[in-house]
C-alpha cells in the first residue's frame, strides 16, 4: 500500500480525471455543433482516462498490470480517435441518418 503522500496525489489525478469526465458530458450535451461536440468529447474522455490511470498506477500489484492499463489507455485513445474521424467524415459528406 502506498505511503500517505501517494494516496493524496492518487486521489486528486482521479478527481481531476473524473472532472474532465464530466466536462465531456457536458460539452456534448451543450454545444452547438456537431463537430465542437465531438472534439469536446474527445479531447476530454482522452485526458481523463489518462488520469485516472495515472492515478491509480501506485497500486497496480506488479509492472504488468502497469503495463495493461497503460496499454487499454492507448487502445481507447485509438478507438476514439477513429470513431469520431468516422463520423466526422460521415457527416462532412452529409449521408448521416439525421440529414434529410
Amino acid at each position: 500500500m502506498p505511503d500517505i503522500g501517494w494516496q493524496i496525489a492518487s486521489a486528486l489525478l482521479v478527481s481531476t480525471g473524473s472532472l474532465f469526465f464530466v466536462a465531456g458530458t457536458v460539452g456534448l450535451l451543450r454545444l452547438p455543433d456537431l463537430f465542437s461536440r465531438l472534439h469536446a468529447l474527445t479531447k476530454a474522455d482522452n485526458l481523463g482516462l489518462g488520469l485516472i490511470m495515472l492515478g491509480l498506477m501506485p497500486f497496480v500489484p506488479d509492472l504488468f498490470y502497469g503495463a495493461k492499463m497503460i496499454l487499454l489507455w492507448l487502445l481507447v485513445m485509438l478507438s476514439g480517435a477513429t470513431g469520431s474521424h468516422l463520423i466526422a467524415k460521415r457527416a462532412l459528406r452529409g449521408d448521416g441518418e439525421d440529414e434529410s
